[in-house]
């Protein structure tokens, strides 16, 4: 599964079994990165790694974890400092979703939203920038979602989920101005993916989405991947989307320019 490491850096991909995952890893492969995947099916990570190899000659390291677990991040940390695999980029991109009203829903289920989509996101967060810090250059990509800009009815736990993600970017982009490290969160809107078909089995709403707002998970990458290289702090993948949040993304970018003024004096 390795061959020769490149001069790019190395980018860990969490949920990279499939969808804009699976995406980014084939993203920054071409672009001669080495990968390491990360997901709970190991099969399938190891299909992809032999794809990534023969198609762009790039170092494609496996490791299967469940990022849900209590100890998952810290246990992938372990691994890959075991097998000492530098890691210059972190794309956090597992996630769950869950659509239906809060009332009816398990509590584990959504307790379960909670862990992988906000506290697995910021342990491995913690774990590996610490390290990117130190060496004065690293990047963050977090995969957030438009959900993350407003309260979503019917996806109540998932919208607050990627509206901590998206202010945890922010906030780290700018505390972390100056020091070589970038953090950016890319904010796609319904995206052609198993957890889209998920919610289409589950829910009538979203069985009469219109095929135009649905999007290609390959382009979201493509735009998570510039995101990331640019440094830019948060993408919605899509001009016309761009375009419909440019407002709401002005308004960030002068809150965050403020607050990181501030913060930065108070560090």
């Amino acid at each position: 599964m390795e061959s020769r490491a490149s001069h790019k850096g190395r980018a860990l991909i969490t949920g990279a079994s499939g969808g804009i995952g699976l995406e980014l890893a084939r993203e920054f492969a071409g672009h001669g990165h080495s990968v390491v995947l990360v997901a709970r099916n190991e099969v399938r990570l190891r299909e992809i790694a032999t794809e990534l190899v023969r198609a762009h000659s790039v170092e494609a390291a496996v490791i299967a974890a469940d990022l849900g677990e209590r100890n998952g991040p810290e246990a992938l940390f372990g691994e890959v400092q075991r097998r000492n695999l530098d890691v210059d980029i972190l794309v956090n991109n597992a996630g769950v979703m869950e659509t239906g009203a809060f009332k009816d829903a398990d509590t584990e289920t959504l307790l379960g939203i909670v862990r992988l989509n906000v506290e697995a996101l910021t342990a491995l967060t913690s774990l590996f920038l610490k390290p990117m810090v130190a060496r004065g250059k690293g990047r963050v990509l977090n995969i957030a979602s438009l959900a993350g800009f407003q309260p979503l009815p019917s996806m109540a736990v998932y919208a607050a989920s990627k509206a901590y993600v998206l202010s945890l970017t922010e906030a780290l982009a700018e505390e972390l101005r100056g020091k070589g490290v970038s953090v950016s969160a890319l904010c796609p809107s319904f995206t052609d993916t198993k957890m889209i078909d998920n919610a289409k089995r589950e829910n009538a709403a979203f069985r009469a989405l219109p095929s135009a707002l649905i999007t290609d998970p390959k382009s979201v990458a493509r735009e998570g991947y510039r995101a990331c290289m640019s440094g830019e702090v948060i993408r919605v993948p899509g001009l016309a989307l761009q375009m419909a949040t440019g407002l709401i993304q002005a308004q960030r970018s002068i809150t965050r320019t403020l607050t990181g003024l501030l913060g930065r004096r108070a560090l």
